[in-house]
């Protein structure tokens, strides 16, 4: 059973994944980064620069792309840095490129998962994994692509049971969650509203799944991992006490990376808190959140050491 770190645009960056693996612990098996993507006929480079080989902890960086030519060009580039693994996103439910056929959008699209699946077994040398959902608006829309997705030589496919149209809401659609796990023939990793230690549990006991996905549960609940890891859950003051450490451990990072000034980065941290309502009075969060400059940001982040 392996505990994967889930992209997440905006969030999991370079700074994230390394601080957390500093902070927490090697509990994660692997950490898999935002979408790299092309744009304007060649893959961003501040995607490039997010995915820049580490020996800190296991990268496996994901590419999101709307046709061959910009799988070819993602693959390359990333095989180029120097990477022998890659993920291939056809779950992102994000409109703007769910439309452009991307994501979500890719997976309904069985001939291009057929050519997929034929160029994969062109390059033996890279090992592939796919993030899936289970359609764009209706959760059999997978069953159409299934041929082409039993063909791809991939080493898992990451499961998330909703549809595009969800978003991060919504009922999981178990029943077709159990039916890809049957018809597919390869390892299933589940991913979605894992939240909590007993989560993890209930999902690695379904039938045929070999792993699990931690999205927006471990930035909720950094210490998620590692509190299964040890098999007790942390106290609040616990958990507090180390989000501070990550935070500054981020910070630091993203300091020295951003070129904009003190709002960019300023700007940048307070997507840290997002999701932190659970662990994080109200009143301090909105306190944090509506700091405009590092003076008043860090005197509201500082109320949280003293609390």
């Amino acid at each position: 059973m392996k505990i994967y770190s889930a992209p997440l645009q905006g969030y999991t960056d370079s700074a994230w994944r390394a601080a957390h693996r500093c902070v927490y612990g090697d509990g994660v098996d692997a950490y898999f980064s935002p979408f790299v993507r092309v744009e304007h006929g060649q893959v961003r480079r501040r995607d490039l620069a997010d995915t820049m080989p580490t020996t800190a902890y296991t990268l496996v960086p994901q590419v999101i792309f709307r046709d061959m030519e910009e799988f070819d060009i993602l693959v390359q580039a990333l095989v180029d840095q120097g990477y022998t693994r890659v993920d291939l996103n056809f779950g992102c439910p994000f409109p703007p490129q769910v439309k452009h056929g991307r994501g979500a959008g890719a997976l309904v699209k069985p001939d291009l998962l057929a050519a997929v699946a034929g160029r994969m077994r062109e390059l033996p040398q890279v090992r592939f994994s796919v993030k899936m959902r289970l359609g764009m608006d209706d959760a059999h829309q997978w069953r159409a692509s299934t041929e082409a997705l039993a063909a791809m030589p991939v080493e898992f496919v990451t499961i998330h049971p909703r549809i595009a149209r969800q978003g991060y809401k919504g009922e999981l659609w178990m029943d077709e969650l159990v039916a890809a796990i049957d018809i597919l023939p390869h390892p299933i990793v589940f991913n979605g509203e894992i939240v909590d230690i007993q989560d993890i549990d209930r999902a690695m006991a379904i039938d045929g799944v070999c792993g699990v996905m931690i999205g927006r549960g471990l930035l909720r609940r950094p210490s998620l991992v590692a509190e299964w890891r040890e098999g007790r859950e942390w106290s609040a003051d616990e958990r507090l006490c180390k989000l501070c450490e990550l935070h500054d451990m981020v910070y630091e990072q993203r300091r020295e990376r951003l070129q904009g000034g003190e709002a960019q980065v300023v700007q940048s941290m307070h997507t840290f808190w997002d999701y932190a309502d659970g662990q994080v009075e109200h009143r301090r969060l909105k306190a944090i959140r509506k700091a405009n400059s590092l003076q008043r940001y860090f005197e509201a982040v500082n109320m949280l050491r003293r609390h």
